[in-house]
């Protein structure tokens, strides 16, 4: 077995360290979300986690850790006998983003179901994790059906496997603990929510620090056991405070004034529900704890908040995380008057627990420490383009709500919200013979397969005699996401800077209906004297928006080589993840300039698209008395359509894009 990296070893990162720890001493807080930049040990700090847990009893034999104490009684491997029992460590499960859901609920064998009656079950990784840690790399990547049931087991403390009427129950109660890179897409709102607390990480800057984090690296790497036995003492040290904090903390006493704050709080930074002041509450009362105390002050409903808050207080993807401290401090000192039940607010920094109870000092700057809004663009933090004519970046006006963009025909994609696909999870469309693990049973056309060979098979009895040829798989339509390409227009003649802000409003608008819509996105501009790649294909919307944001206009219009560009992201993206089908959405007044026939290579690298059958929408930015009509002539030269902005609103024209490249369906 692998040694794992002593917890106590690891450099910095104190708000990390400090919410890990907080869920160990009260699993009731809810669990850690881990956001942050690669390579700022956030997996290994979780895997760290595990070896300070305290041990379980659990029920020999059972593969569910049924607690010996009070073992479930629907417990599938129940009901249980008392007094055997035995002692092992917590475990930490991993689920893989690319797990299927038998590998994470369990497995149910139909065949014996149906033709014995017997519900033989194969736990899942909820059941590995029952009384434990379950881990979640790169959260974010998850796919939706998994968040669905991660969803339901954490709400629920159970997790059900459904299977045309045959149902297993079994408990799953676990600290749920989650890594991601922002910059490959945010979280869905109600898996957000789901975590209790929430840690922003980053690198350090200070370089003393960077050196100590490389020295135990390598001393790590050379010698696992030795440089895990040179940390023991801290380890086992910080085991027992633990368990001590685990001892002390129903005897915590939250006092009025402390809830009055928790509530004030919440409410002024106007987080959605009531479950914001629930964790605050528990997560107040678990620092108490932990500092060794048994009252609830001031700084544990402050510390409480920078971690229970930031998370809950985003609207949309683009909303920068954070909290405004200066913001949290007043309100925490409006609302912190005397209080009979309120021990004295102020300690002093050398009281036991001082500081929020943070496992240890440490000067280092915490994280990137941003949490204001993005900056206004302005002229001296613009890229210098190739062309001349530059104008400032104009801001987006306000997002709307957008008509559905869906490519035509039904696809085999990764799961989302957009277009037509056949997926593992939707409405039943037809019946086949599976290929590998039967997952969605047929029950009908499995009847229907083997009612012909029940004499042949000597049934004498009200049974069906069900081989495995007879099973059918479920065939399913769903929803599957898309590539969506933005190609936009930032020429001088999209400059006025009113049309602009409008422009950059609608793609902004798009980009948060990808976001909701599980898809990629990319950009591409062209201005100037060619095109540029101002966004890789990604799942990070709000990595779009701010490219967007900053971008700066003027110069001739190339649109051919936007338009080549465009071909040349789709062809290598195509290569990367060919299930994954693309809608270009071209953002235009259809005018080009600059060369030699700049509209006739236009319509020419137009309709490379049409000929490899890319759906594809032009967002008619053409304004004024006088309109010449060209960019419905690029959308023909596409085989796409042509829509204004007025009309890319949900409450305009119905169908708007149900219409794109119907020849295609």
């Amino acid at each position: 077995m692998t040694t794992p990296f002593p917890f106590t070893a690891v450099v910095g990162q104190d708000d990390l360290r400090l919410a890990l720890l907080l869920n160990a001493v009260s699993p009731a807080v809810g669990g850690v979300l881990v956001r942050g930049e690669k390579g700022t040990a956030k997996s290994t700090a979780v895997r760290a986690l595990s070896a300070l847990m305290p041990t379980l009893d659990v029920v020999s034999g059972c593969r569910f850790s049924c607690d010996p104490g009070s073992p479930d009684p629907g417990c599938p491997d129940g009901p249980h006998e008392p007094g055997a029992f035995e002692t092992r460590a917590a475990r930490m499960v991993e689920l893989p983003v690319g797990a299927s859901e038998d590998r994470l609920v369990g497995a149910l064998d139909i065949e014996r179901a149906l033709s014995e009656g017997v519900k033989a079950f194969e736990p899942g990784l909820l059941a590995d994790a029952h009384r434990g840690i379950l881990y979640v790399d790169e959260v974010n990547l998850l796919h939706d059906h998994l968040v669905d049931l991660l969803l339901d087991a954490a709400a629920m403390g159970a997790s059900y496997v459904e299977r045309e009427g045959v149902s297993v129950r079994h408990a799953a109660r676990f600290l749920l603990v989650g890594t991601m890179n922002p910059e490959e897409g945010e979280l869905r709102p109600q898996l957000l929510d789901r975590f209790g607390l929430t840690v922003e990480v980053a690198a350090s800057r200070e370089p003393d620090q960077r050196v100590e984090v490389v020295r135990r690296r390598l001393a790590y790497d050379d010698d696992p056991a030795g440089f895990a036995g040179h940390w023991a003492e801290e380890e086992a040290a910080v085991r027992a405070r633990i368990v001590a904090a685990r001892e002390l903390l129903p005897s915590v006493r939250l006092g009025d004034g402390a809830l009055r704050q928790i509530a004030a709080t919440c409410a002024a930074f106007e987080v959605d529900g009531m479950r914001a002041d629930i964790v605050m509450a528990r997560t107040a009362t678990a620092l108490a704890a932990w500092a060794g105390r048994t009252d609830v002050l001031a700084e544990d409903v402050r510390q409480a908040a920078l971690l229970a808050l930031p998370h809950r207080r985003r609207r949309n993807p683009f909303d920068a995380p954070g909290l405004d401290e200066d913001k949290l401090d007043e309100t925490l000192e409006e609302f912190g008057g005397s209080d009979d039940d309120d021990p004295d607010p102020d300690p002093g920094p050398d009281g036991p627990g001082g500081g929020g109870g943070q496992p240890e000092p440490d000067d280092a700057p915490q994280g990137d420490g941003d949490t204001g809004a993005r900056p206004e663009a302005g002229e001296d933090g613009q890229p210098q383009p190739s062309g001349g004519g530059e104008q400032s970046a104009a801001r987006a006006s306000e997002p709307f709500r957008t008509k559905v963009l869906s490519v035509p025909g039904i696809g085999e994609g990764a799961a989302g919200r957009r277009s037509r696909a056949r997926t593992e999870h939707g409405r039943t469309t037809g019946a086949r013979r599976p290929r590998g693990a039967l997952t969605k049973l047929h029950l009908a056309a499995t009847v229907q397969a083997a009612a012909p060979h029940q004499r042949a098979r000597g049934r004498s009895g009200p049974g069906l005699v069900v081989r495995r040829d007879d099973l059918r798989q479920a065939s399913r339509e769903g929803r599957e996401g898309n590539l969506v390409l933005f190609v936009v227009d930032a020429s001088g003649s999209m400059a006025a800077r009113q049309r602009m802000s409008a422009v950059k409003g609608a793609v902004l608008s798009l980009l948060l209906d990808a976001y909701q819509r599980r898809d990629k996105v990319g950009l591409v501009t062209f201005r100037g004297s060619g095109a540029d790649v101002a966004l890789p294909p990604t799942s990070s919307v709000d990595a779009a928006a701010a490219r967007l944001e900053t971008l700066p206009t003027g110069g001739r219009t190339p649109l051919a080589a936007g338009l080549l560009r465009a071909h040349d992201v789709l062809r290598v993206e195509r290569l990367r993840d060919p299930a994954r089908r693309p809608l270009v959405v071209l953002v235009t007044d259809g005018r080009a300039t600059g060369g030699p026939e700049p509209v006739a290579l236009a319509g020419r690298a137009a309709r490379l698209f049409a000929a490899d059958g890319v759906a594809s929408v032009v967002v008619d930015c053409e304004s004024g008395p006088v309109r010449l009509g060209l960019a419905g002539q690029l959308a023909g030269e596409l085989g796409g359509t042509a829509v204004t902005l007025d009309e890319l609103r949900a409450d305009s024209i119905a169908g708007l894009v149900q219409d794109v490249q119907r020849r295609a369906a």
